[in-house]
């Protein structure tokens, strides 16, 4: 299993450092990261994929969580990026991140995303929608270069997942479907592509969805792309130099459950690759790989501050200084969570007198703002601190000022050593641009 947290006497630390010195010292709500953990999770991704397969590439999925101090990390690494948005891109850039290894991506992208993605010569363009194409010709012919690009295609592969973490499906709003006859919009872009002068296509993308726990989604995607390359080839001369398979590796829920090893993933994808293309008689194309959560999900825990707990006929509510401003996973998707009082990690769990559950609430004014709907945890009080692990993913990039919430500190941590990150928003902040009309 790997090295997360260590459970040291009853209190919980995290990166080496007791979560009460944390706590004390930085503020609850408080997202912290072992950038041990993160570190681990990129070196065994160049160990079982980069280094073991040929010609492979792995790009970090920045929307899963996205700072100047995680891009230069991931830089460090020796990873790509994959932005999805000009906040993206400009976070990555102004951290000094080399735009050849970042990829632009997103199913509805502004010009304006688009121009600056051009001008600042990313390596790539994900092209989700046909009329992106002339916008990307046009801005890489004002700037006098030949801007690369790939397709994105929906392979038809309804992932065993949420259907809101799902994109693969024929009726997704990612991507162009899988269809190589005449007429459909994945030959017409590609007929278009010819007339761009300043567009360069070099092969095909692909994700169909996110948290899987197993390989077969990723296999059947691959085989109906190596149909579709060979298609291309055989009718089009598209000759599929690159191929992106997305990510959406799983991401453990329970920390004393061993995470999944990637190669898990890896080595059937990459087998079905090349053999597939052996029998099809196509060259193997460069594989990329995009994952985001499984790098960064386990590696984050966030701590909050009990303001209450209320003990009701049917149910006893442990109500946090936090909630779906800074955590909205489970009011948007039913995300599930663990945690535990970091002072007493190994203490009984907690079983009201009522004989019901016991939800983790935050303090947001809606009935859905949960971070654990039947939570397993110690008897806490007012003024305990509890830790909620596996949040490094999604969390402060979908936070929100929801009831005029700030925005959580970041810490990262390593080797007992605590570094600001990010720093926790103000009162000021809060009302930075707003114009007092009357």
């Amino acid at each position: 299993m790997r090295k997360k947290g260590s459970l040291k006497i009853s209190h919980l630390t995290w990166g080496g450092i007791d979560c009460h010195e944390l706590a004390a010292r930085f503020g609850t709500p408080l997202y912290v990261f072992d950038t041990g953990i993160i570190r681990s999770r990129c070196r065994e991704l160049r160990e079982t994929f980069i280094d073991r397969w040929e010609n492979t590439r792995v790009r970090y999925a920045g929307k899963a969580f996205l700072i100047r101090a995680m891009a230069k990390l991931i830089q460090d690494e020796g990873l790509g990026l994959d932005v999805v948005s000009l906040g993206e891109l400009m976070t990555a850039l102004s951290a000094g991140f080399p735009p050849e290894r970042i990829e632009m991506n997103g199913n509805a992208k502004s010009h304006a995303e688009i121009e600056a993605a051009v001008n600042s010569r990313v390596g790539r363009i994900i092209i989700d929608h046909p009329d992106e194409l002339m916008t990307i010709q046009n801005y890489a012919q004002k700037a006098g270069i030949v801007q690369r690009a790939m397709i994105r295609v929906a392979p038809g592969v309804d992932a065993h997942t949420h259907k809101y973490i799902a994109t693969g499906s024929t009726d997704s709003k990612f991507g162009v479907p899988a269809d190589p006859r005449e007429g459909s919009m994945l030959t017409d872009t590609l007929k278009a592509a010819r007339d761009c002068r300043n567009v360069e296509i070099r092969g095909l993308h692909f994700h169909v969805g996110s948290q899987l726990f197993e390989t077969e989604d990723y296999t059947k995607s691959i085989e109906v792309i190596l149909k579709l390359m060979k298609s291309l080839k055989d009718e089009w001369g598209f000759v599929t130099h690159e191929l992106n398979m997305g990510g959406g590796f799983g991401a453990v829920i329970n920390p004393s459950v061993p995470a999944m090893r990637s190669e898990f993933y890896t080595d059937p994808m990459m087998k079905a690759l090349i053999e597939g293309c052996g029998a099809y008689g196509l060259e193997v194309p460069r594989a990329i790989l995009e994952p985001g959560r499984w790098i960064i999900s386990e590696a984050g825990i966030t701590l909050y501050t009990v303001e209450n707990v209320r003990e009701l006929p049917e149910i006893s509510y442990i109500a946090v200084d936090g909630g779906m401003s800074d955590n909205p996973r489970f009011a948007l998707y039913q995300a599930e969570y663990n945690a535990v009082k970091i002072s007493d990690i190994n203490g009984k769990i907690y079983r009201p007198s009522n004989g019901g559950k016991v939800s983790i609430v935050g303090k947001c004014c809606e009935s859905g703002d949960i971070l654990i709907d039947d939570a397993k945890i110690q008897e806490v009080k007012a003024g305990d601190v509890i830790a909620l692990f596996n949040t490094g993913a999604y969390t402060f990039s979908m936070s929100s000022n929801y009831n005029y919430l700030p925005r959580p500190a970041v810490v990262f941590v390593e080797n007992g050593e605590a570094k600001i990150a990010a720093e926790r928003q103000t009162m000021e902040d809060l009302m930075r641009g707003q114009v007092l009309l009357f």
